[in-house]
């Protein structure tokens, strides 16, 4: 019998370990094969106690059980569970297809895995020490748990395909040598991405990802100081929400992919380094409740082109950093006043949204705080925008302030002659958005020139052809400058009070101009 068709056969190979020789007989159980001490400092995968050799088997032995192994005992199915063993070698299962279901728990791995390109119904690595996972291509017909395990090196899990979940919660990533934690560009998740409470201490690379349904990164610490961004998803596309919110921490494995209830203790989402999610996909909302912000000053929170039904930007202010929303395209914005940055931190050029809900006080000085904000340098786009929705609302009177305040912005960047223009508008009728201070200037302009013309000498310039003095038409005919009330052209004035006359005509020319403008405004806005 040759040794191929003996492992078909289910005979023993000759060569194996008495560690090996359980793991071969249970896997043909479908039991767990469990080889913890029973003492949990020992037992602890990513203690620093050796684990001798009645605890390790061979990974060409596990790759041999994987690929190849033998058939299942009767009424049995075959499956690898292991418990407590240490893979001795570089587990190599490239390129392979892997019929069995695999759950390792409490394992430790002396040499990388790797699974690129390989083929699985369902894995799951349970809080295992692994120096590094490589599974680039890798295709899942179910699931991929990879929660509590350490990785040294790094994940590399680039155009996986995971048919339904991927786990990675609690989940330890160390760097790779490109400064990659997780690299899962072009990835495909069916169901949900849950990496809650995970540390990652690199980049989280998810360029052009897909994930199904939802995409938790809840209670989760994100770190990359020393490199541009410690999350990197632009073009991410998510079925449903990406919740970058706390998490409970009462019983992590009960409230996983929950919002932790009122009242429970919770570790917020942090991030030390920048996020990029330009051009992403969400179905229904950007979650930042609570988020910490950790940035330096030429890292940013980048939401460049964002088209989500709601961002709900509710997490701690950064002190540095620049939060870009520029393009992004939101139906409900939730926020909060204290959640924004200040002057030069915050960009929103042609930044699109629909509603605002604001969470707790958001009084208008401090919206209008905001767009300055946003505006370093005058653009007239975000005032309109806030005007519009404001109105849309219902709320025409803020939205004329926030017009207003546009104007007075705009006159700060403009020459000399034209900033004193501006001033005068400003001071008579608001720039047209207070039109009911036209009025009190002109009734108090015409009750003031009607007392003083009272006093005016008046002689005819024609006699017989003029009609009786009224000092209050003749008044209220010089601010009228388009309207020949029949009273100027009949008298002269000398000296002083033609002088005044003149000025009266000035200020009716203004006053007319200005309201003219802002009656254009306001038909313009209708």
């Amino acid at each position: 019998m040759t040794e191929g068709a003996g492992i078909r056969a289910g005979d023993l190979p000759d060569d194996l370990t008495a560690a090996e020789v359980g793991m071969w007989q249970a896997y043909r159980n479908g039991s767990v094969y469990d080889l913890r001490s029973g003492d949990a400092v020992t037992d602890d995968p990513h203690g620093g106690r050796p684990w001798g050799p009645e605890r390790s088997v061979r990974a060409r032995t596990v790759a041999w059980l994987l690929l190849d192994g033998p058939p299942a005992l009767d009424g049995r199915v075959a499956s690898l569970k292991l418990t407590g063993v240490q893979v001795v070698g570089v587990l190599d299962l490239a390129g392979g297809v892997v019929g069995p279901y695999v759950e390792m728990k409490g394992c430790r791995f002396e040499k990388e895995v790797l699974l690129p390109e390989s083929r699985f119904t369902t894995v799951r690595l349970v809080n295992c020490s692994v120096p590094r996972l490589e599974a680039a291509r890798l295709h899942t017909e179910g699931d991929l748990h990879l929660p509590r395990c350490h990785f040294h090196r790094g994940v590399r899990l680039t155009d996986a395909h995971i048919g339904t979940d991927l786990l990675l919660n609690q989940a330890v990533v160390h760097r790779d040598r490109r400064g990659l934690s997780i690299a899962g560009d072009g990835m495909t998740v069916g169901q949900d991405l849950q990496a809650e409470m995970l540390e990652s201490y690199g980049e989280f690379s998810l360029r052009g990802a897909k994930v199904g349904v939802s995409l938790s990164l809840r209670g989760s610490r994100l770190v990359n100081p020393s490199g541009r961004r410690a999350l990197n998803a632009p073009q991410l596309t998510v079925g449903r929400t990406l919740y970058l919110t706390p998490a409970g921490l009462g019983d992590p494995w009960h409230t996983s992919g929950r919002t932790p209830a009122r009242g429970t203790r919770v570790q917020r989402f942090a991030c030390e380094g920048g996020i990029r999610l330009d051009d992403g996909r969400f179905g229904d909302a950007v979650d930042l409740e609570q988020a910490v912000l950790v940035l330096t000053d030429d890292q940013e929170v980048s939401l460049r082109r964002v088209q989500v039904p709601e961002l709900r930007f509710l997490g701690e202010r950064p002190r540095r950093g620049r939060i870009v929303l520029n393009g992004a395209r939101v139906v409900n914005l939730m926020d909060q006043a204290t959640s924004w940055p200040g002057a030069g931190q915050l960009r929103m050029g042609g930044f699109q949204y629909e509603n605002l809900v604001p969470r707790g006080p958001f009084p208008l000085t401090r919206r209008l705080e905001w767009v300055a904000a946003a505006t370093p340098e005058y653009n007239p786009e975000p005032y309109e925008r806030l005007a519009t929705v404001l109105r849309n609302g219902g709320e025409d009177e803020d939205a004329r302030e926030v017009l207003l305040a546009k104007q007075r912005h705009r006159r700060e960047n403009l020459p000399v002659a034209a900033k004193l223009w501006g001033y005068a508008q400003d001071w008579t009728v608001a720039y047209g958005y207070r039109p009911g201070r036209a009025a009190v200037w002109m009734a108090v302009l015409w009750a003031a020139t009607s007392v003083a013309f009272a006093h005016a000498a008046h002689p005819p310039l024609r006699k017989g052809e003029h009609p009786p003095w009224d000092p209050s038409l003749f008044a209220l005919d010089l601010l009228l400058p388009v309207i020949d009330l029949g009273q100027v052209g009949h008298w002269r004035l000398d000296g002083g009070w033609q002088w005044l006359s003149a000025a009266v005509v000035l200020l009716g020319w203004v006053l007319a101009t200005t309201v003219a403008a802002g009656a254009t405004r306001l038909l313009r806005r209708g």
